[in-house]
């Protein structure tokens, strides 16, 4: 019979890390595009909603003056669906170090412009979540504990890779 559990300290972080940061990339993703202005029918309405909340996203990118135009408009009509598709990655579990790395180093670009943006007072909406909110020391908190969570998650990540998952270990006689 098997003497070690499946379950950890390791696997529970990973776990609650994938669930957490998952939900809060395809919340932020989806708030992003469709929250602030959605209109689901007709299709051209739809589309107008999307471009509308893209705009609205992309002025608040520029809003932090670290990007030429071009950059800006990629960033806003990219980044919020890599959220999405990266929080259902993360979700999924699939090649688990590879999303959870990526994750990391993008919660911690996120922490650096907002820490940037906090220590030059510049009065700016977050753009986190679609919602006005303003940049604030919770704002630093917030990223710096989900970037934490990430780096945490992800060095489990690679240490569990390198351990046989006790359910499939062969037992020692």
């Amino acid at each position: 019979m098997m003497q070690s559990s499946p379950f950890n300290f390791r696997r529970i972080v990973m776990w609650i890390g994938r669930l957490l940061l998952g939900g809060i990339f395809i919340y932020a993703g989806y708030s992003k595009l469709f929250l602030p202005n959605f209109i689901p029918w007709p299709l051209f309405a739809l589309r107008f909603s999307l471009s509308t909340n893209l705009s609205n996203f992309a002025f608040q990118v520029e809003s932090y003056k670290l990007l030429s135009p071009a950059g800006v408009s990629f960033v806003a009509h990219t980044l919020p669906f890599a959220e999405i598709l990266l929080g259902l990655l993360l979700l999924i579990g699939w090649r688990l170090r590879i999303w959870a790395s990526l994750i990391t180093l993008i919660l911690f670009g996120f922490l650096g412009v907002v820490t940037r943006a906090y220590l030059l007072h510049m009065d700016i909406n977050c753009g986190c979540f679609a919602t006005p909110e303003p940049l604030t020391g919770w704002t630093v908190v917030r990223d710096s504990s989900f970037a934490a969570l990430a780096l945490l998650m992800t060095v489990f990540a690679f240490l569990e890779a390198r351990r046989p998952h006790p359910w499939s270990a062969p037992e020692k006689v």
